[in-house]
């Protein structure tokens, strides 16, 4: 019998879970063959990222709609610590209500948009805005849609470059799960991050898919918990912010989500913790930072709330290296997408479609895009 995630490929066909279940399941397998495909384009990509980052003070923007846009989130402070040079992710739904405040007409900019389908209204709006009000603007595009309106828009400037990830990313699940690991790890590779640490994470994602993890995960999803919250440190908080879309989401808002830094979460935000939550530290590896990670779990305990504390670090057994958590950002997610997918379940949603009365969609519905004219320029 075929099993995925642990559960027979029938079962997650009756209960409309196979295409959450499948997608999370193939991603260090899609991982591998995007490194390929990354080192088959390396000279390419090279080459067209050597125009806009010419510019010693070239300034570089990740943007993306919900889930995409925290890839940016994820990835920043990795890329600032090997570029050099502060790296800013910034929504489409922030760009979008207000250009002025985030545009900068004379600034060369590379701007790096994710998005799995392409189609969301902000993603489209949001290259045409930087088209109409910096100068000197380069996209860089990564999606999974072939077929996408990103894929597709004009490029008669010659200003951008589309990376189309492989067809198996567009996931045909409601959430985004291999979509936003793999765009998350085209950039590791298109910018050269850290390659050594690439099967270490890797090999840790592929651990907590064994028969073993699958069953300890599925062990938490069956306590009785009806709040989660995600903790986590720089590019481990866009992880953390992930995290809690992924459970919300999947569990149709029945589920209360939190995330925050584990410093951020003692200045009020601990106050969500009662005897029904669920506290998932995202813990670093860096042994400074976690020294923080740990004097919160201490805290937390002694304040006798809540015995629903996953330190992930000890759960997964991960050994504490003082390097970049960039290596962390993979198995981490993977561990909570599993989660989330398994309280789905327990609550009888229905994951490949968690929301059936349509109040969220796969492609965001009913936005409307207004035109956007630079002052004193509309009645010019």
């Amino acid at each position: 019998m075929n099993t995925i995630l642990g559960y027979p490929e029938t079962d997650l066909k009756t209960k409309n879970a196979y295409w959450t279940a499948y997608e999370i399941s193939q991603q260090p397998v899609v991982w591998k063959k995007l490194e390929k495909y990354i080192s088959e384009k390396r000279n390419e990509i090279d080459e067209w990222l050597s125009k806009p980052l010419s510019d010693p003070h070239c300034r570089i923007i990740l943007t993306g709609a919900g889930t995409s846009a925290y890839i940016g989130e994820s990835i920043a402070p990795y890329l600032s610590k090997k570029l050099s040079k502060p790296v800013e992710a910034i929504s489409t739904t922030n760009i979008v209500a207000a250009p002025d405040e985030y545009l900068f007409k004379e600034r060369t900019t590379l701007i790096i948009s994710y998005a799995r389908s392409g189609n969301s209204p902000e993603s489209v709006a949001t290259c045409q805005l930087f088209d109409q009000l910096v100068k000197n603007v380069f996209h860089l595009i990564i999606t999974c849609n072939k077929d996408g309106k990103l894929a597709h828009m004009d490029n008669s400037r010659g200003n951008r470059y589309v990376l189309l990830m492989p067809e198996e990313t567009n996931d045909k699940s409601f959430a985004m799960t291999s979509s936003f690991t793999s765009m998350l790890h085209t950039t590791s590779c298109v910018f050269k991050l850290e390659k050594d640490i690439y099967s270490k994470s890797i090999s840790l994602s592929e651990k907590i898919l064994s028969a073993d993890y699958l069953k300890k995960i599925n062990v938490i999803s069956h306590k009785q918990f009806n709040r989660v919250v995600f903790l986590g440190k720089g590019g481990l908080l866009g992880i953390a912010r992930e995290a809690a879309l992924k459970m919300l989401e999947l569990n149709n808002g029945d589920i209360d989500c939190y995330f925050e830094s584990p410093l951020g979460f003692r200045h009020g935000p601990k106050l969500i913790i009662n005897n029904n939550t669920l506290i998932v530290i995202l813990r670093s590896s860096n042994e400074y930072s976690q020294k923080y990670d740990k004097d919160l779990i201490a805290e937390i305990l002694a304040d006798k709330k809540t015995d629903q504390i996953i330190d992930l670090m000890q759960f997964l057994k991960c050994s504490e290296t003082d390097t970049d958590d960039l290596w962390l950002t993979l198995p981490y997610i993977l561990f909570c997408q599993i989660l989330a997918f398994n309280k789905s379940l327990c609550l009888n949603h229905t994951p490949d479609n968690p929301c059936p009365t349509g109040e969220a969609n796969r492609v965001v519905q009913g936005v409307k895009i207004y035109p956007f004219y630079e002052q004193g320029k509309q009645n010019a």
